[in-house]
């Protein structure tokens, strides 16, 4: 049979384009603080894109594929031989998600590494050579560019529009009415521009009429030549807001081994009796409560919104010794917000599905070279102000999704379709061996501190290639002081061999001398993350 190629590559961004992005974006910048949400409008949006899901999912479609010749998911849906009525008449009778497991089912999907560009789309005959900015949303304004954490590589570039922004602050304007939070004084502990998320923090806190009173960035604004236009990009949006009564503040720079500054700022708050809420992601405001343990700071009554990894059990038991709350919200970098969480929850990620904005179903993956399979949450976006547009795209991620009525905001609002026990399927195959992240997390969460002091934020798994080989690295804290390392890997080996297949996977480690321990502070990402399990790419600098 002969195999049909269509190569899609997109054409690079001119100067001129980039300076007509920026114009869009000083325009946008200046609609978007000049016109405040209120909680009546926050709750009317949320409502009614909700109520029109099915209509918004036909015109993004219609507008964003059918209408796009270059679209990949147009080239898919023609090969399966599915025009707009098809798709149309599916949604009449079983309802979005119905018809799109209908269309996944006749090959209409994208993989992860697809999505990512590490390996072309194949279906058949039909093969498809793509990147990444193939599945660049081609209904978004484009207000600016960033670039996602690289939670598990390179970080990529996403698209942004102030729309977007502004349907996501809605959601944290219900989050803070149901914690309770809306007078609480606010922080954000999140990376600066080039990286995403501390500037998009603080504009949808600013949207919502409340002032972000500090922003800590775990990593530096230079104006260096590569970021340069980052750096102007920063100063000219904190100007604007002031200039038009939005008090924006300026980053400042705090790396991980200066932590107790955040701790003592929220000291300082519990102190005057008006506890603080911290924005940041979840390694990081463990980091911030043990800070606070260890220099006998009182931060009771802070309350932490994370992000950007599983809340587990082990990060909630220091949380809760530290006197604190926190919630943790589920993201994914292409999309934003896709879940927020619950104020009646039944687990500690217990979130609502945004199902105003994705529409999520769930399928079967192998993962890796292993015969293990996980049901992986598949998105299709629903919002023309998402910077990727989705269809069937398959995630890294797996959890129980179920529907229940609870009694928070967003329960009132119809969100009534839960996700938890959300995990990442990202795996750790060094030597041909795969062990799912989850694996990891229990090691470096509970069994390694219980048995050699410290806590979560003091180990991790790295993977990385040496002279061709792969090594995993066991990273363990100096604060830890002298260590058993051989009794240290025995521990590691005994619990790998009571999963799965583990007893021949972890021989295999041991007979290839694959794993040693490393003394070092564990890495983070760009996104200021420290992940269980991390990836180290050789072209990679790390603070």
């Amino acid at each position: 049979m002969r195999t049909q190629t269509i190569y899609t590559k997109p054409p690079r961004m001119s100067a001129l384009a980039e300076l007509r992005t920026f114009a869009r974006y000083a325009g946008g910048l200046r609609g978007y603080l000049r016109q405040p949400l209120t909680p009546a409008r926050c709750r009317h949006n949320l409502v009614h894109q909700r109520e029109h899901r099915a209509e918004s999912f036909l015109g993004m479609l219609e507008r964003g594929i059918y209408a796009q010749p270059r679209s990949p998911y147009r080239k898919l849906l023609g090969h399966a031989g599915i025009t707009p009525a098809d798709v149309a008449d599916m949604v009449r009778d079983v309802g979005v998600e119905g018809a799109l497991e209908k269309i996944y089912d006749a090959g209409v999907y994208i993989t992860l590494d697809e999505f990512k560009g590490r390996r072309p789309i194949q279906r058949g005959a039909l093969r498809l050579e793509t990147t990444p900015a193939d599945f660049d949303n081609p209904l978004l304004r484009k207000h600016y560019e960033a670039r996602t954490g690289g939670s598990r590589g390179v970080g990529r570039r996403i698209l942004i529009d102030f729309d977007l922004l502004a349907h996501e602050a809605a959601y944290h304007q219900q989050f803070l009415t149901a914690f309770d939070l809306e007078n609480r004084p606010i922080a954000a502990w999140r990376p600066v521009p080039l990286i995403s998320t501390g500037m998009t923090t603080v504009l949808r806190y600013t949207k919502l009429g409340n002032t972000v009173e500090r922003w800590f960035s775990p990593t530096k604004l230079e104006c260096s030549a590569t970021d340069w236009k980052y750096f102007l990009f920063t100063h000219y949006t904190i100007r604007c807001g002031r200039l038009l009564g939005s008090a924006l503040p300026s980053p400042e720079y705090v790396p991980l081994a200066e932590t107790v500054r955040v701790a003592r700022w929220l000291a300082e708050k519990t102190a005057a009796g008006t506890p603080a809420l911290l924005d940041t992601s979840a390694s990081m405001g463990v980091r911030v409560c043990l800070a606070a343990q260890q220099e006998g700071l009182d931060i009771s009554g802070s309350f932490f919104r994370l992000g950007g990894e599983p809340y587990t059990s082990a990060k909630a038991k220091v949380v809760a010794e530290a006197g604190c709350r926190a919630a943790c919200h589920y993201s994914i970098s292409e999309v934003g917000n896709v879940g927020m969480a619950c104020a009646d929850s039944e687990a500690l990620d217990d979130v609502h599905l945004l199902e105003d904005k994705v529409a999520a179903i769930q399928r079967l993956v192998t993962v890796g070279r292993s015969d293990m399979t996980v049901s992986a949450l598949v998105y299709t976006t629903l919002l023309p102000s998402c910077p990727k547009l989705m269809l069937n795209v398959e995630s890294d991620d797996y959890a129980i999704v179920e529907a229940r009525a609870c009694g928070c905001p967003f329960g009132a609002l119809g969100f009534n379709r839960h996700v938890r026990q959300i995990r990442s399927y990202e795996k750790l195959c060094s030597e041909g061996v795969t062990f799912l992240g989850t694996e990891l997390l229990r090691l470096v969460e509970e069994v390694l501190p219980a048995q050699f002091g410290g806590s979560l934020a003091d180990y991790q798994f790295v993977e990385e290639e040496e002279g061709g080989l792969s090594k995993v690295n066991i990273v363990v804290s100096p604060r830890r002081g002298e260590i058993d390392q051989d009794r240290l890997l025995a521990s590691i080996f005994q619990v790998l061999r009571t999963y799965p297949g583990g007893e021949i996977m972890a021989e295999c480690w041991q007979e290839g001398h694959t794993v040693r321990v490393v003394r070092r502070e564990p890495y983070i990402t760009n996104a200021a993350k420290i992940l269980p399990l991390h990836i180290l790419q050789r072209r990679e600098v790390y603070p």
